[in-house]
């Protein structure tokens, strides 16, 4: 993709899937306490970060010390208004650079932000941003909901060390659900509301936003999450199973080849068969606990799915009884 290319379609994203969301340091600060042993001596760029406000900036330069870190990057998609150190209007992007407290006063003053002006617009995939994420070890950014896809993508490639905000959406995706399956991805501890800051010119709506005294524009999700790829402790603690299986609470679909779940909290503890659980299933999931087969999903043409497929007229969601269920995912219990 050419740069032409690559500027109209981020322009498009960030105008048509306003994908300006800035994320509040108490959600930052309430993840990053968990992995908080990744970091020392370790180089953390923040690729997709308006230095303005960007409170991933304020959180790793703030806890630089505490966390050992060797050096923070930070980059943002052009540079048109008053930044935090200069007045500028120009589309030219800049990145900082932080290497730690100089003067012992704690506190990550100008003199020791290095700002450096880019020659481009600092899209997360030009060759100049490339060459700064191959500097990193670990990344930790909100990246545009639109271009997630592409982002994660990125990451993979260069074999980066993550810990990045989404939608609960883009899980079910063909490419980040076969990440989750095959355990290169995972979903972090907070999974469900976040509130964030939104641009002027964001249009107000009737449901999940706000305009505070300030005039500050808010909006919440209901279905966010984070991706991760740094090992946590949840990752490893089983589902508390209490229910027992009974034919009666766990129809078997009419085109696969498993039950169906409704609740993540109803998974039977007893049933060695494949079942379709709920996606919020993925924000418990225990990899020596559970197995992932697939989704009930046409788009999904794994061996493991197409052998439970019991109706090749019938690749859509699970069916009971004539209707079609929510998508699920097909997990199997390997503790039975």
């Amino acid at each position: 993709m050419n740069k032409k290319d690559l500027n109209k379609n981020l322009h498009k994203a960030k105008v048509n899937k306003e994908d300006e969301f800035y994320t509040q340091l108490t959600d930052i600060e309430k993840e990053l306490k968990y992995y908080k042993k990744h970091f020392k001596n370790k180089v953390v760029y923040c690729n997709c970060d308006d230095p303005r406000v960007s409170n991933f900036f304020h959180y790793f330069s703030y806890n630089f010390e505490k966390l050992g870190l060797k050096k923070l990057i930070t980059t943002c998609y052009q540079n048109q208004d008053m930044d935090l150190f200069t007045k500028s209007d120009s589309k030219q992007a800049i990145y900082l650079e932080y290497s730690g407290d100089k003067n012992n006063n704690s506190i990550p003053d100008i003199q020791e932000i290095g700002v450096n002006y880019l020659k481009g617009d600092g899209d997360f995939r030009s060759e100049e941003s490339i060459e700064l994420l191959k500097q990193a070890d670990i990344v930790v950014t909100n990246p545009p909901f639109s271009l997630f896809r592409e982002y994660i993508a990125q990451l993979i490639e260069y074999d980066k060390k993550f810990l990045i905000i989404g939608n609960q959406n883009a899980a079910t995706t063909k490419e980040t659900f076969s990440l989750i399956k095959e355990n290169k991805i995972w979903l972090g501890y907070k999974s469900g509301d976040m509130e964030f800051k939104v641009p002027s010119h964001y249009e107000a709506r009737k449901t999940r936003y706000r305009q505070d005294e300030t005039g500050q524009k808010w909006r919440s999700l209901g279905n966010i999450c984070w991706y991760t790829n740094l090992d946590i402790a949840k990752r490893h603690e089983d589902l508390i199973l209490y229910k027992p299986y009974n034919k009666k609470d766990y129809a078997n679909y009419e085109n696969y080849s498993a039950i169906n779940v409704d609740k993540v909290a109803d998974i039977p503890m007893d049933y060695d068969g494949v079942m379709g659980v709920p996606v919020t299933f993925l924000s418990k999931y225990n990899p020596n606990q559970f197995e992932i087969l697939g989704q009930t999903h046409s788009g999904d043409i794994s061996k493991e799915v197409e052998s439970l497929r019991t109706d090749v007229k019938k690749k859509h969601r699970g069916i009971i009884d004539g209707k079609q269920k929510y998508a699920r995912i097909l997990v199997r219990n390997k503790r039975l």
